[in-house]
């Protein structure tokens, strides 16, 4: 059932809505004795495929819950499109959502499964056609949905998620248990979503499919928020290096001896020389292996991945440690 959405209390809180379509600030879950949510900070942007990663058990479920007003927090505050989340009613109707796996009548047709969610939700039947463009299954629509693949009835799942035309849309690990083609498939209508304006958070523990779709990274380990940022700037933030390949084996050494004196960190690895540095020396690298009397057959760059990335930054913010506190 929809429900018309009440003015904000606050033209400042629009604006922020319109910005920010989730904003948290210390937000937290306790069970008994298990803190499954502590002190969360979010600030999704706009317009993004925000990717929401980090181990099971991290808290990525219990703070979409917390988002979609599914449980009560035990502390802290959020606003999901302007509004409170005290409130669930009054953005839910411009929020669309896809938690676990989607339940379906297996023995109808997805358009007509999506036509009972329309006429249970008071939802307009004409988005139906649309939705389900959206998520290429326009010519499996009078197909009964027992006959889907997982693929395709995780695909009907957003659909339905899609029928209230929603601002922000929230997948809960929407590619578990999909096949290479099947994550390809959800990959790309995500990024179809965002392409449309929507704005789009996504939870994980598959860090190389968020890599390839996101903009805007939020990762939680322990249930707290370890960073929150454009997924360039974190993986950027890495240390970048260079894997420098000598004609001659004789020189591996040298090279890796020019780097060391230039302040670098190097090593020879087989016949290769890996170099920890910007990618900007690469260049002068060049220079000074001809000036040594060294022919490089390859140089190329080479940057951290994004798993790489979130274990290097977990470990710096070991709940056992201080580190902890820097998000």
């Amino acid at each position: 059932m929809t429900t018309t959405t009440p003015p904000s209390d606050s033209g400042a809180g629009a604006t922020d809505g319109a910005a920010f379509p989730i904003i948290a600030t210390g937000l937290s879950k306790r069970y008994s004795e298990v803190l499954a949510v502590d002190s969360v900070d979010i600030k999704l942007p706009a317009g993004v495929v925000g990717g929401f990663v980090g181990p099971n058990g991290a808290g990525k479920t219990t703070t979409i819950q917390l988002l979609l007003g599914l449980v009560a927090p035990t502390g802290g505050s959020a606003k999901v499109l302007g509004e409170s989340i005290e409130h669930p009613s009054r953005y839910m109707a411009r929020v669309g959502a896809l938690i676990e796996a989607p339940s379906f009548y297996p023995s109808l047709s997805g358009r007509r499964n999506l036509e009972v969610l329309t006429q249970l939700g008071r939802l307009d039947p004409a988005r139906i056609d649309e939705v389900l463009a959206i998520v290429e299954l326009s010519d499996r629509a009078k197909d009964r949905v027992k006959t889907y693949s997982l693929g395709m009835k995780q695909r009907l799942g957003v659909a339905a998620a899609l029928l209230p035309d929603p601002e922000l849309v929230i997948l809960d690990e929407p590619t578990n248990g999909l096949d290479p083609a099947g994550i390809r498939e959800m990959r790309s209508v995500m990024r179809g979503l965002a392409d449309r304006g929507i704005t789009v958070l996504v939870s994980s523990h598959l860090l190389r499919e968020i890599e390839a779709i996101c903009d805007h990274l939020l990762m939680i380990d322990h249930g707290r928020i370890v960073f929150e940022g454009p997924i360039g700037g974190l993986l950027d933030a890495q240390r970048s290096g260079l894997i420098a390949r000598p004609e001659h084996a004789k020189d591996l050494e040298p090279l890796a001896a020019l780097a060391i004196a230039a302040g670098k960190q190097a090593r020879v690895d087989g016949d290769v020389v890996r170099i920890t540095t910007d990618e900007d020396w690469a260049a002068e690298l060049n220079r000074q292996a001809f000036a040594a009397g060294i022919t490089l057959r390859g140089l190329e760059v080479t940057r951290a991945s994004l798993e790489e990335a979130f274990f290097a930054i977990t470990e710096a913010a070991d709940p056992s440690s201080e580190a902890e506190d820097q998000h």
